[in-house]
């Protein structure tokens, strides 16, 4: 049985990995396996910090109502 290198597939999943990654600095964006790791890290990171972004909007806009709601009781009051 003939020896089956599999090069191309192998190369074809790096540079797809090597896509997500060509914006991070030194070898974030060049050796496979810190690659992977920081691909990893760098979806953790956007899914949590997505979380956190409306967090933050939701306490936004909790106080824009409350200064609006204040406004209008002093505009009542007087």
């Amino acid at each position: 049985m003939t020896r089956i290198k599999r090069g191309y597939i192998a190369r074809k999943r790096r540079t797809k990995i090597r896509l997500f990654t060509s914006s991070f600095r030194g070898a974030h964006s060049r050796l496979t396996r810190t690659i992977s790791q920081q691909k990893i890290k760098a979806l953790v990171s956007a899914n949590r910090d997505r979380d956190r972004k409306k967090r933050g909007f939701r306490g936004l806009w909790i106080h824009r109502i409350n200064a609006i709601i204040g406004k209008n009781k002093k505009k009542t009051i007087q």
